[in-house]
Order: C-alpha cells, then structure tokens, then sequence
C-alpha cells in the first residue's frame, strides 16, 4: 500500500479534498489507483491506497517528455 498525508492545517479548500476522498471511494476503475481507507491522524489525512510502482504522476510528468497525443492517451484511459 501508500500512504498520501494531506496537512489539513491551512488547508483553504478542505471541501474540495473531502470531496475528491469521496469521489475515491465510490469509483474504481481498472487503470485508477485504488483507494482503501483513510485516517485522521493529529492535523493530517492520511489516505491509504494501492501501491504503485514507478512513482507518482507528477513525477513522471516532470521526469519526462510525452507528446499531445500521449497525453490525449492517458487522459482517455
């Protein structure tokens, strides 16, 4: 599993987080990570998901070049 802490502290638009949380837990999808369950912890959420190897999306997007149509691709998927 992963472990995504979001500080809740400071946090100017905590409806849209719960509302996005929300969204997870009543959406799968084969090519969607997985969520599983999620934690109030002091000042945090923390969101427990499935694991996936090769990192996040950010860092594959700031790590490498991919086209308009690649990006079109994943998008549809």
């Amino acid at each position: 599993v992963a472990i995504k802490k979001i500080n809740l502290q400071g946090l100017i638009r905590k409806e849209g987080t719960f509302n996005e949380l929300m969204v997870m837990k009543i959406n799968k999808h084969q090519n969607i990570l997985n969520y599983l369950k999620s934690y109030l912890v002091d000042r945090q959420l923390w969101l427990i998901m499935e694991y996936m190897d090769g990192g996040t999306l950010s860092d594959v997007i700031n790590e490498t070049h991919v086209s308009e149509g690649e990006i079109a691709t994943i998008s549809r998927e």
